[in-house]
Formats: structure tokens, sequence, C-alpha cells
């Protein structure tokens, strides 16, 4: 009866308008990150290294990360800011795509909050550290404390106190204006929290962990106030409309749930992704409209009074598990190694990687337009059976040491010798 109320509820606080299924087609890999702005765009985050500006059905591209774009938040004025797997973040002018670059972290930017003025921009990183970036520019801070890597940050609402989540299992909270100040652990649930959201006026903190535990607690105590653990695993977004008292749970099994903050209670629980893992979510600002990204290259956007009448999304896309009698072994090689970051077609490609079209015979990084990290493109490596195999046997970081190619091997000669069989005949 609770969820049911919560549900009329949730019904009678949005507006029945937003009531279409929407599709953001055009990135080039699995979407990361997500915020939609105050005027309706939504802006995302990509493994193609770029952030898209959708202000309609055709995006706008934020081209500037070397790696995959993890986190996206706005700034209020006009920009936006970015991290990703380079370790950077990105200050961006919205309407000109010029870009400052805020460089110092020594592991990927999994985590954006900026404070509630606009001034202060907090980075979570997996070199275990905080960043504190000036908007208007000038030195940033440093804080330290976590005992492993940092994968959420979020500001209280007056801007004093920042909360922190970690792998190391702790939720943290800094007076980060007193700069000599430590941080208190205001929760050590043993396993990695990997997101955390602040409700109105600090009343409450809810944060999503790698065992599936979904906990909303008291900041001052670390009181319990409500426990939505399900079990599914590992929790990897949350997203919070304080206007309509929603809160959204996205995990690794593609499920979302939507949070009745009022009674606390669950008002909705769908499986939202046919494949994959949900990644991203935000709300319009109306709250009517939940948008998530994951494994697709698609962003997704249900109208939340009807989450739960959609089917997953997704489930017309290429499937990695396609019996073996439906996909020959070197096309499966490709599609679990390749396909992600490299399209097979003609340049241009939007995905990470250069495309593959024309691989054999081909000079390493001579692809024209891609940037290509400077040992790939002063190499003398030419593409060859030869030479592929050496890649997936040694794995990029040691056949092509300083690449941007993530680690990976395919250890056994038959796999390696049917990828480059399938490669000969699919780049042509």
């Amino acid at each position: 009866m609770r969820t049911l109320i919560a549900g009329l509820w949730l019904m009678a606080a949005v507006p029945a308008a937003a009531q279409e299924f929407t599709t953001l087609k055009g990135h080039g890999g699995p979407v990361m990150g997500l915020t939609v702005l105050p005027d309706g765009a939504v802006a995302s985050a990509s493994f193609d290294n770029s952030v898209g500006l959708w202000e309609g059905r055709t995006p706008r591209w934020l081209e500037g990360h070397d790696a995959a774009v993890i986190a996206v938040t706005p700034l209020g004025d006009g920009r936006i800011a970015s991290g990703g797997d380079d370790f950077d973040v990105i200050v961006w002018d919205r309407e000109t795509g010029e870009h400052r670059r805020l460089d110092g972290h020594k592991g990927k930017v999994a985590g954006l909050a900026v404070t509630p003025d606009g001034a202060w921009i907090a980075s979570a990183s997996w070199d275990g550290t905080i960043g504190l970036w000036p908007v208007a520019a000038g030195a940033a801070q440093v804080l330290r404390g976590h005992d492993g890597p940092v994968t959420d940050v979020a500001f209280g609402p007056d801007g004093a106190r920042l909360y922190s989540a970690s792998a190391d299992g702790t939720l943290r909270v800094w007076d980060w204006q007193d700069a000599g100040a430590p941080p208190r652990v205001m929760l050590d649930q043993g396993f990695g929290i990997n997101k955390l959201v602040v409700g109105p006026e600090a009343g409450w903190i809810a944060y999503g962990a790698v065992d599936g535990a979904t906990r909303v607690i008291a900041p001052d105590t670390g009181r319990e106030i409500a426990d939505f653990t399900l079990d599914r695993r590992p929790v990897l977004a949350l997203a919070h409309h304080a206007e309509s008292g929603q809160i959204a749970v996205g995990d690794g099994q593609g499920h979302i749930m939507v949070i009745d903050t009022r009674d606390w209670s669950i008002a909705r629980d769908f499986k939202a992704m046919a494949r994959g893992p949900v990644w991203a979510l935000s709300f319009s600002p109306d709250g009517g409209t939940l948008y998530a990204g994951g494994l697709s290259e698609v962003v997704y956007g249900w109208p939340v009074t009807m989450l739960d009448t959609f089917d997953p999304a997704g489930g017309t896309g290429h499937s990695f598990l396609r019996a073996p009698e439906e996909m020959e072994n070197g096309e499966r090689q490709f599609m679990r190694k390749c396909s992600i970051c490299h399209a097979l077609t003609p340049p241009p490609s939007r995905k990470a990687g250069p495309s593959l079209h024309g691989l054999f015979g081909r000079p390493a990084g001579s692809v024209p337009g891609y940037p290509y990290s400077p040992v790939l493109s002063g190499s003398d490596i030419v593409w060859t059976e030869e030479t592929i195999d050496a890649l997936f046997d040694l794995g990029p970081d040691h056949y092509i040491p300083g690449s941007k190619m993530p680690m990976q091997r395919i250890t056994a000669a038959q796999d390696r010798d049917d990828l480059v069989d399938y490669l000969r005949r699919a780049t042509r």
C-alpha cells in the first residue's frame, strides 16, 4: 500500500506532459555520466572521449579529453565541467566550446560537485585525493585522508561542508575551508561506496555501494534512516530531484529504482537496460523525465510516471552473447575486445579509437584527424597479421608502452588467429 500511495503521489508531483520515451543517439561509446541543465538541455559524458550537449535532437560535441569522460556537471553560468580517465577536469564554455584544463590528479576523475555559489569545483579521483578548483582560476587545494580511490563528492546546501565517498568503504565530511581540519568519518560500511547524494538542508545522505547497499543516513550521527538494499549489485548511479522528492538508483544489472523521500518508500522499480549496467542518471528540471546512460551508445529518457510500463531499453542492439552459430569466433573476439572503441566503417567515427577500415598494411598512428598519443604517431609499426597478433598476445601496454589503448590480452593463439582473419575481411 505504501508503494502504491507513493506512486500516486509521484504522478501528481510531476507534470503530465512528460509522457514520451526519448532516445538521444550520436555517441560512439557507452554513456558514463549525465546531467540535465536548468533549461532542459542534456549533457552526456561518454567513453568516446567527448561531452555531448543535447539542446534538441542533434548534439554539439565538446572535444578536449584524451580518454573516456566519466563525470559532467553544470556550473550555473553558461559553463560546464567534466572529468575523465585522462585524470583532468575541463571547464567548458557552453556556447563557444572553448575550454580550460585543470590538471593535477594522478588518477581518473570519477565524480564532480560544485558549490552552491558556483565558485568552486570539487573532484573525486582514483588517486585517493579530492581536488578543489576555483572556477575563476587560481590555486587549487588538495584534500587527503581516504585510504583508497575517491569515487564521489557532494557539497552541503551552504557549501561549507563537503561529503566524499570512497572505495575504502567510508563516507567522510570535510570542513574544507579550514585548511587544517581533518575529515570526520561518518560511516564505514566495509564495502566500497560508489555514489552519494545530499538531501535538502543536509537532512539526510543517500549512498550506493559495491555490495548493493542503498541506504539513507543522518549526517550528524550516521544513524540509518532507511535501507533500500536489494539483491542486485553494485550500485553505480544516483540522482536526486528535490522538488518532487525523488531519488533514482541505477545498478550493475540494469535496474532503476525510484525512491519517494516523503515517506521513504520504493515508488518505482524496473529493468531499464536489456544488457549491461546503468552508469548514469539525471532528472529533467521538472522531475517528469528520468534520463539514463549505460553500455549502449544512446541516452534514454523515460517519463517517471510510466517507468515500469516500458520494455528494457537497448534490446535491439548488438549483443556480445549471441549463440556461436550466429557469430563466428573472430567476430566474437572483436565484439568483446575492440567494438566499444573501434568502428569498421570508413572514418570519421565517433568512437574513442580510430576506425579500423583499411587496417591491414596501414602504418600505426596514420588515420587523418585522430589525436594519437605521441608514442603511436611516431611508431614504425605497420598493421599486419603478425603485428596484430603480437598486440593482443603481449597486450598494448607491453607492445606499445605509453599508448592510450586499454590493457587487454587474448591469450589463446586460436582466438587471435580468428580475430585476425575476421578483421582482414571486415576492414577491407
